[in-house]
Formats: structure tokens, C-alpha cells, sequence
């Protein structure tokens, strides 16, 4: 046992509609009895996904004595989850973990997507997709200005998208360590645009690597607000910097 940040849920608040389930893609809540549970504290990692999904705010981020997250155990809770649930909680379609086959074709227009979902709030860290990949971390307006994006960076690489300064910044990192410590990710690439605020997903990039405990480099890209590539170099990450 150790203290350490875990979801807390409110009875008296909760309504039993089941957002916070589907919200969770580490399987760690369900209804029972027409209220939300956090079925074990193995399952459940502290960073407050679910958080955002309840309408009557009834989940909190508390600190507490509790047991360390079990990333093998949760593998294997959401492997049993196949079958029928005996509550009535709902997955939603927008958060299911899904492996996509790269189109097919040489048209302009192919996609390079390979996965589902890619915002970094929702990517599930054991999300099997992430094992030996090369990530790429993007801010989310990269796609918008550049023109190219898929068939320069996305094609072969997972993704991970946010933006450093509408986001909360800390979540980001914490939930990046968790994937970086918990999946054996060959290569980190991250791509923002110039403006200043955008920069901070290099520093979301630093500090969740130092936080993995996996020294690393990661190519930091910089894209104009023209679509241009105007920046890269290799930035190298120690449990220092």
C-alpha cells in the first residue's frame, strides 16, 4: 500500500448514468446498483480521464492509501470484459481502442491513420497498439496547417494529440510517463506549430520521460503557420533534464 492519487466517487452525487465507465479505458468503474464503483484501486491509475465525463460532478482525484496500479492486472480485467456485463454501463463507440489498416492506394488522399482513439486524454496507456511503436505526439492544429501531415509524419508511427495550452499540462505528462514507462515505444517524435504556447508539448515531452524513467531522445518538429517544417532537431531526455 502507498499514497497516491486515486479516483474517488460521490454516491450521494452520482446518477448512475454511466459516462464515467465508458470514459475509463482502464475498465476501473462500473455500476452497481445504479451507482458508479471503482471495482479495484489495481485498475484504476490516478489520472482522472473520467473526471470530465460526469454531468453531476461526482468524481474527484483524491490522495490515500491505496494499492500501485497493476497495468497486467487492468490487461486482463479488460480482456475478461468481453462478455456480458451484469450492469448497465454503456462503451462508447468514440473511445473504443481500435486498430486501423492503413488505406490502401497511393492516392493523395490516404489516410495514415492506424489507430482509434488518438486524443491523449482518451488513448488507453495498455492500448495494444502502442507496443513497439514509434509515437508521435502532435499538437492538435498541426493537421490543419500542414497540408502533407499524413504522408509525412503519421504514416507508420501511432499518435497522440493535445494542445499544451487549452489542456491541463500535468495530466498530459503523467498520462504520456505512463505510456512511455508502460509500453516499449521505439521512437518519440513531437510536432508543434511556432507560436509560443505550442512549444509546451516539447516541455510535456521532457518532463513525461523524465517522470517514465526512460532516458530518451525525441525529434522536436516545428511547423509554420504556413504548413512549413521550419524547425528539427534531436532533443536528448534524462531523468535530469
Amino acid at each position: 500500500m502507498t499514497v497516491r492519487n486515486i479516483v474517488h466517487i460521490d454516491r450521494d452525487k452520482c446518477d448512475g448514468c454511466g459516462q464515467c465507465v465508458s470514459a475509463c479505458a482502464e475498465g476501473a468503474i462500473e455500476i452497481v446498483d445504479g451507482k458508479a464503483v471503482l471495482v479495484s484501486d489495481v485498475y484504476c491509475d490516478g489520472l482522472g480521464a473520467c473526471l470530465g465525463h460526469c454531468p453531476r460532478d461526482a468524481i474527484t482525484i483524491e490522495q490515500r492509501e491505496a494499492r500501485a496500479f497493476d497495468e497486467h492486472a487492468t490487461a486482463e480485467h479488460l480482456a475478461g470484459q468481453g462478455g456480458a456485463s451484469a450492469s448497465p454501463a454503456f462503451v462508447c463507440p468514440g473511445l473504443a481502442a481500435l486498430t486501423l489498416s492503413p488505406a490502401a492506394g497511393e492516392r493523395p488522399a490516404a489516410s495514415g491513420l492506424t489507430q482509434w482513439p488518438v486524443q491523449l486524454k482518451l488513448v488507453p496507456v495498455t492500448a495494444p497498439y502502442f507496443a513497439n511503436a514509434d509515437l508521435l505526439l502532435a499538437a492538435d492544429c498541426v493537421p490543419f496547417a500542414m497540408a502533407d501531415f499524413h504522408r509525412r509524419f503519421l504514416q507508420g508511427r501511432r499518435i497522440a494529440v493535445g494542445c499544451p495550452k487549452l489542456d491541463d499540462a500535468e495530466f498530459y505528462v503523467k498520462k504520456l510517463a505512463s505510456i512511455l514507462a508502460g509500453n516499449a515505444v521505439k521512437s518519440l517524435t513531437v510536432v508543434h506549430m511556432q507560436v509560443p504556447c505550442c512549444s509546451g508539448l516539447t516541455r510535456v515531452a521532457r518532463a513525461a520521460i523524465r517522470e517514465s524513467g526512460r532516458p530518451m531522445c525525441f525529434d522536436d518538429v516545428t511547423i509554420s503557420l504556413q504548413g512549413d517544417v521550419i524547425g528539427d532537431e534531436t532533443v536528448r531526455a534524462t531523468a535530469e533534464t
